[in-house]
C-alpha cells in the first residue's frame, strides 16, 4: 500500500514538474518573441526615419535642380490688327488739298489705288483710296487732318485678327505635318488600291492647305497695310453752276436718254415668255371673236 501511494506521488511530482517547465519555456518563448517584435519594430522605423531622410534629400535636390534650372521664355504673342479708315470734308481748294495728300502718301510710302472725281449742279468732290503700312497709318492721318476744320465723317475702326491667324498658322502646321505622313505611306505601299486611296487623301489635304495659305496671306496684306478712302468737296454756290457747259449737259441728257431706251429693250428681251404668251393669247381672243361676227352676220343674212 505505501509502495503505491510513493509511485502515485511520484507521477503527479514529476507531471507538476513538467508543466511548470513547459511554462517557463513559454514564458521565455514569449518574451522572446517580443523582444523580437521590439527589435523588428526598431529596424522598421530606423529602415523608415531612413526613407524619409532619403526621401527630404533627394526632394530637396530636385528642388534645387529646378531652382537652378533656367526658365524657358516664352515668345510674346504679335498682335494683328488691321486697322481702316474714312475721311469726309470739306476744303476750298481741292487742288491744293490733293497736293497735300500727295505729299503724305510720298512721306509715309503709302499708295493710292483708287482716285475718282465726282461734279454736280451742287458740289466738286473727289475720293481717293489709300493703302498704307500699318505703322504709320495714325501719321497720315494726323497729316492729312491739317488745316481741316471739321469733319463731316471721321470713322477709324481697328479689329483684332490674332486669334483668326494663329489658328490657321497652326491648322497649315498640321496639315503639313499630316501630308508628310501620307508621303511616306506612299512610298510604301503597294497595291494600285492604296496608292490611288492615298494620293485622294494628299489631294483633299493639299488644297486644305492651299485655301488656308491663302486666308493667312490675305490677312498678312490686311494687317501689314491700312486702308484710307478719303472724300475731299467743294460746294457749289447757288446759282453757279459746274463747269460743265450747256452743250455738255444738253450731251449728257441725250446719252442719258438713249441708254435708259436701251435698257428698256434689253428688259423686253429678258422677259420674252411673257410676252410671246400674251400675244398668243390676244391672237387667239380676236381670232374667236371674228368667228362669232362672222356667224352673226351668216345669220342675219338668211331669211
Amino acid at each position: 500500500m505505501k509502495t503505491t501511494v510513493l509511485i502515485y506521488s511520484a507521477i503527479i511530482f514529476l507531471c507538476l514538474s513538467c508543466k511548470q517547465a513547459d511554462e517557463a519555456t513559454t514564458q521565455d518563448m514569449m518574451v522572446y518573441a517580443a523582444k523580437a517584435d521590439e527589435g523588428y519594430a526598431e529596424a522598421v522605423d530606423t529602415a523608415a526615419v531612413a526613407a524619409d531622410g532619403a526621401y527630404d534629400s533627394d526632394t530637396k535636390v530636385e528642388a534645387a535642380s529646378l531652382k537652378m534650372a533656367p526658365k524657358e521664355k516664352e515668345e510674346p504673342i504679335e498682335t494683328k490688327i488691321i486697322k481702316s479708315g474714312n475721311l469726309t470734308f470739306q476744303t476750298d481748294d481741292l487742288d491744293e488739298t490733293f497736293n497735300q495728300i500727295q505729299s503724305a502718301v510720298k512721306k509715309y510710302k503709302a499708295q493710292i489705288k483708287n482716285d475718282s472725281q465726282m461734279n454736280n449742279d451742287y458740289r466738286l468732290s473727289r475720293s481717293i483710296n489709300i493703302r498704307v503700312p500699318n505703322q504709320y497709318f495714325d501719321a497720315l492721318i494726323a497729316e492729312i487732318s491739317k488745316g481741316v476744320k471739321y469733319f463731316d465723317v471721321k470713322d477709324i475702326s481697328s479689329q483684332d485678327v490674332t486669334e483668326e491667324y494663329i489658328d490657321v498658322e497652326s491648322r497649315i502646321k498640321t496639315k503639313k505635318v499630316l501630308e508628310q505622313r501620307y508621303l511616306e505611306l506612299l512610298k510604301k505601299a503597294n497595291k494600285v488600291s492604296e496608292m490611288l486611296e492615298i494620293e485622294g487623301q494628299l489631294s483633299e489635304i493639299r488644297e486644305e492647305i492651299e485655301a488656308k495659305e491663302g486666308r493667312l496671306r490675305y490677312l498678312q496684306n490686311k494687317v501689314s497695310m491700312s486702308t484710307l478712302d478719303i472724300t475731299f468737296y467743294k460746294p457749289i454756290a447757288q446759282g453757279q453752276k459746274a463747269t460743265v457747259s450747256y452743250g455738255g449737259r444738253i450731251g449728257n441728257a441725250i446719252v442719258s436718254g438713249f441708254n435708259g431706251i436701251s435698257n428698256f429693250f434689253i428688259d423686253l428681251l429678258g422677259n420674252w415668255p411673257v410676252i410671246v404668251t400674251l400675244v398668243v393669247l390676244i391672237l387667239l381672243i380676236r381670232k374667236r371673236f371674228k368667228r362669232k361676227n362672222k356667224k352673226d352676220v351668216i345669220e342675219n343674212q338668211e331669211p
